[in-house]
């Protein structure tokens, strides 16, 4: 849609060598760059914000991510091209607090409409074990979340707009998720007045299925014999708060980052303790240590996917359908009837 061309900013370019912004590990996965197309040019950071732009944009909008399949986001490296499509894209939708050379790469990009999905729910802060009772502050979180920010619409207002330290995990959560896609929705109707209609009635549609996907959820997880689930990082903090769940991960909110000797002695004596059946591991990092957990204890192992990156090993082909088969592998782990 970009009919005036832009061009990058010589301060944005001397920025992308001094912030090391430069090499060329990442390219987009669309082989057309944003700004070049009739349409509304979206830049998503990485796969569940590309999912909200193509849904809710449909036949209106050009979606460019700047994650690859198969990339871990958080590892994400911008190259100079990448650079040149925010400048040229007519929005950037991203999740501050997530990918550090996004947020760099946004903050010095002049062109385009800037969405941050972070600022359009609440952010809450989650360690390793979250959720469940077991959290001193989860009763409070969720009744905060479902009742003091909501007007009598059910919208949410009083967003807390300091993410420092906190949880950016929000997708996984699909009552989240549905109040960012309502808030993306309202950005492109802005954005893109031509086609507000159109963007509306998709949002209705995207948050119908999220509030769906969240029925299944609470209905397929309503029977348990367990609350307790370990994962290879703290990835599903908001999901285990909303359904009562305690999530107790190997390594904290960074997939990469390896866990103590006390914590995996600790993780064997709660797996004993909790019954806990499976230790989960997902499919875009190492699944050694969760392997090596579970051979100590005598556990299974199953995926649970944090839908960052859809791949050929991907449970299903887009963000509801992972999603499902997530529920499916709770649903066995916690022994769910």
């Amino acid at each position: 849609m970009n009919v005036r061309r832009r061009h990058i900013s010589a301060v944005a370019l001397t920025a992308v060598t001094a912030l090391g912004l430069g090499t060329l590990t990442a390219c987009s996965s669309d082989s057309a760059a944003a700004g070049n197309t009739d349409r509304f040019d979206v830049v998503a950071s990485f796969y569940p914000m590309a999912f909200l732009a193509e849904r809710i944009g449909g036949e209106h909008v050009h979606v460019t991510s700047l994650t690859q399949p198969g990339q871990e986001p958080h590892d994400l490296e911008i190259s100079a091209r990448q650079m040149g499509e925010l400048e040229e894209a007519d929005a950037a939708l991203y999740l501050k607090g997530l990918q550090p050379a996004v947020d760099k790469a946004v903050g010095l990009a002049e062109g385009p409409t800037k969405i941050d999905a972070a600022e359009l729910t609440t952010l809450e802060t989650h360690g390793t074990e979250a959720g469940g009772h077991e959290d001193e502050h989860g009763d409070e979180h969720a009744h905060e979340d479902e009742h003091a920010h909501e007007d009598e619409h059910g919208h949410d207002h009083d967003h807390d707009h300091d993410h420092e330290g906190a949880d950016p995990h929000v997708w996984l959560d699909p009552v989240k998720y549905a109040e960012v896609a309502e808030g993306v929705g309202k950005a492109f109707q802005k954005a893109d007045p031509d086609h507000a209609a159109d963007y509306r009635a998709n949002t209705a549609a995207l948050v119908k299925d999220l509030k769906a996907l969240d029925g299944r959820f609470r209905t397929g997880l309503a029977n348990r014999t367990s609350d307790v689930f370990v994962t290879t990082h703290a990835a599903f903090g908001y999901l285990a708060e909303r359904y009562g769940l305690t999530e107790e991960a190997i390594s904290g909110l960074d997939p990469e980052s390896e866990p103590s000797g006390a914590r995996m002695k600790e993780l064997q004596e709660i797996a004993k303790a909790d019954g806990v059946t499976t230790v989960f591991y997902e499919t875009l990092v190492s699944d050694r240590t969760a392997k090596t957990l579970a051979a100590d204890v005598g556990l299974k192992t199953d995926v649970l996917d944090p839908v960052e990156g859809i791949t050929d090993h991907s449970r299903g082909e887009d963000y509801l359908q992972v999603m499902d088969a997530n529920l499916t592998a709770l649903r066995t782990a916690l022994g769910a009837r």
